[in-house]
């Protein structure tokens, strides 16, 4: 893990700031991008090879489509940043990374033991999801009992 304890890889932090989804498609040297609620994460589909960080915004915690962007994104390919902002939970940090977010930036600070304690909850789950390979998710129990 890297200096960030809520960022889970070991490459340079963008330092570029993300700009919206409607900035990102009109300007041809953006590498940072901003999804909102309500944004339709497929239109960034065809640029992905240029994106290094996507942050997808929860603004509050009942809003659950973040989850299908990042889900559409890796699944897509996207094997950048992806940063779950916003209305960030304890409880929902080990959904956000089954679905791919690889770090967070909550509006409230969360306490990174608490944070560790979250991600290690679970040790088994019982479907695929976008778990990195070396994620001890990638494997579901039914497979493990059944090798």
């Amino acid at each position: 893990m890297a200096e960030n304890p809520l960022r889970f890889r070991d490459d340079q932090q963008a330092d570029e700031p993300a700009v919206s989804l409607g900035a990102f498609l009109e300007q041809a040297n953006a590498n940072s991008v901003r999804i909102e609620a309500g944004d339709d994460v497929r239109l960034l589909i065809p640029a992905l090879d240029r994106v290094r960080l996507v942050e997808i915004d929860f603004p509050r915690f009942r809003d659950g489509r973040g989850f299908s962007s990042a889900r559409i994104l890796r699944e897509a390919g996207y094997t950048g940043e992806l940063k779950a902002t916003g209305d960030v939970l304890l409880d929902l940090l080990a959904f956000m990374r089954r679905c791919g977010f690889d770090s967070f930036a909550p509006d409230s600070p969360i306490d990174p033991a608490e944070a560790e304690l979250a991600f290690n909850r679970y040790p088994h789950v019982y479907q695929h999801a976008a778990d990195p390979p070396d994620s001890p998710w990638a494997v579901p129990i039914w497979k493990l009992r059944h090798a």
